[in-house]
């Protein structure tokens, strides 16, 4: 066959909405293209086994960049018998592929996304350099790079591609030009940051996805579009193409998922979502969500049961809000009712041939009510997964979750009695001292019911990122306590001695 386009992916493709090319696969297709992926690539011969697109070649590492996948929060590699990873594509992955495109396809066009692309797309600290990197673009001398979500951008980069136009002024995409144009807000360039730890700083409070970025790197400008406005009817469409729902064996268990939302107000400093997106909730519509589910109910293999009905945190469905910028968590005028989704569950518990919805996803406890948390009894398998992350009261702060009360919390969901709780925690955070981590020990030994705890790996980007790289905190430039060494790393991690808490590095 002859392909218009071709994905290049770092990891198992799977017909389903889980599987990001799988989503702008089904969508190019509807729109007419022929579309095919190349799955792991091993050697650049592997990339010619398609031949020639006709319009470009579409490049990932996957859902996870290769070098956190690669690698521990020691920078020990990966292993198959550990971890659920083993290493089957080589470390920059998206750069290794764009190498071997420019190699064997010379005037192809190139267009690279996914986290790997998106996280990377201006000067970053990478840690397992230890060092800052210029943006990807410059090492992949792509065309153009879709940053976070990217239906809208893949339909309008193959529609100007075909047509033969400029691919300058897409929203959601970073390109590299020579000249600066009018309207964008200018980040300290490469050379500064590089110089000065506290220039580094003033650019991390920059960034931003709903900005017209732009940052001098040698001879080059790397320009960013701000993130387009998706609708929850987009987000409709997205979700109701019809895919065969075929997962990987490490996928079994969400088999059956259904996103109900995208995107998270939660705005922790270690987390890269708001990186992705631009830092609001868009819902789908309830209608569409019952379409979804009804359709699953008419597959063959579909036994019952809804894996997951979430998304990054569960209980964010229904707290869409367009009218300002400022961060919605903390605006009093958030609606934090639960009450459109407390009505969606029940009306998906009455889906004929439906014999349970399962919630997996983690909920934001500090946003959760006691009605909603009264219809999650309903949805619950085994515990309820909730992610404090630490306990300490520096730490909490440094990682902008000093929100909510815990212990009211567990207090509270007792007395609904609702079930058992599990938790997620994070060691070595910036901000947190041995001291910290003992008193996050004492609690864990209290909860009894720790499920990971995992050691913070800087990634490319986040706030806490800059925190670790700088050891200043981005807004005030004051010092911050940074655990660097990893036989400090480990002391934070072996302050909590209990053996069936997972590591999950």
């Amino acid at each position: 066959m002859n392909y218009d386009i071709i994905f290049i992916l770092g990891e198992k493709y799977f017909d389903h909405p889980l599987c990001g090319v799988a989503i702008l696969k089904r969508l190019l297709e509807k729109k007419g293209y022929k579309v095919g992926v190349i799955e792991i690539p091993k050697t650049s011969s592997d990339i010619t086994k398609l031949g020639k697109p006709n319009l470009f070649f579409g490049i990932g590492s996957g859902a996870i960049d290769s070098m956190l996948r690669n690698y521990t929060a020691l920078k020990k590699e990966r292993t198959w018998e550990k971890d659920k990873y083993k290493k089957e594509l080589p470390d920059r992955a998206v750069t290794v592929y764009s190498n071997w495109v420019k190699e064997k396809y010379k005037g192809t066009k190139l267009i690279i996304g996914g986290v790997e692309a998106s996280l990377r797309r201006f000067t970053h600290y990478d840690y397992w350099d230890n060092k800052l990197r210029k943006s990807i673009l410059m090492d992949t001398r792509a065309d153009i790079l879709v940053y976070g979500y990217g239906e809208k951008q893949i339909l309008e980069i193959a529609l100007r591609i075909k047509e033969e136009k400029s691919l300058e002024g897409i929203p959601g995409t970073c390109i590299r030009v020579k000249e600066l144009p009018n309207d964008f807000i200018v980040l300290p360039s490469y050379d500064e940051v590089v110089k000065s730890k506290e220039k580094f700083c003033d650019m991390q409070n920059i960034i931003s996805s709903n900005k017209n970025l732009a940052q001098k790197t040698d001879n080059f400008y790397i320009l960013q579009y701000k993130f387009p406005k998706y609708l929850p009817s987009d987000l409709d469409e997205y979700y109701e193409l019809l895919f065969k729902r075929d997962v990987p064996e490490n996928m079994k268990g969400f088999e059956f998922s259904v996103v109900t939302h995208r995107g998270c107000i939660g705005n922790c400093n270690f987390c890269s979502l708001k990186l992705m997106s631009d830092e609001k909730i868009v819902s789908r519509s309830e209608e569409s969500i019952i379409r979804e589910i009804k359709y699953i109910t008419t597959l063959p293999h579909f036994k019952g049961n809804i894996d997951d009905l979430g998304g990054p945190s569960a209980n964010m469905y229904g707290m869409d809000c367009a009218k300002c910028t400022n961060n919605c968590i903390d605006c009093n005028k958030l609606n934090r009712s639960h009450s459109r989704l407390i009505n969606l569950m029940k009306e998906l518990r009455k889906i004929k041939n439906v014999k349970k919805i399962f919630v997996r996803s983690g909920v934001r406890y500090d946003l959760a009510t006691d009605e909603y948390l009264n219809e999650l009894k309903n949805h619950i398998s085994g515990n309820l997964k909730i992610a404090p992350e630490h306990v300490g009261k520096e730490t909490l702060k440094a990682m902008n979750k000093d929100k909510g009360n815990l212990d009211e919390f567990i207090l509270r969901y007792k007395k609904l009695d609702c079930g058992g709780l599990s938790f997620y925690f994070m060691v070595a955070h910036p901000g947190t001292t041995q001291k910290e981590a003992e008193i996050l020990a004492k609690k864990i030994k209290e909860l009894k019911n720790s499920e990971s705890i995992q050691i913070f790996t800087p990634t490319p980007m986040t706030y806490s990122t800059c925190m670790y790289y700088t050891e200043l905190d981005p807004k005030t430039k004051k010092k911050i306590y940074v655990a660097k060494s990893f036989a400090e790393k480990k002391d934070q991690r072996r302050a909590i001695k209990f053996d069936k808490i997972k590591d999950f590095e």
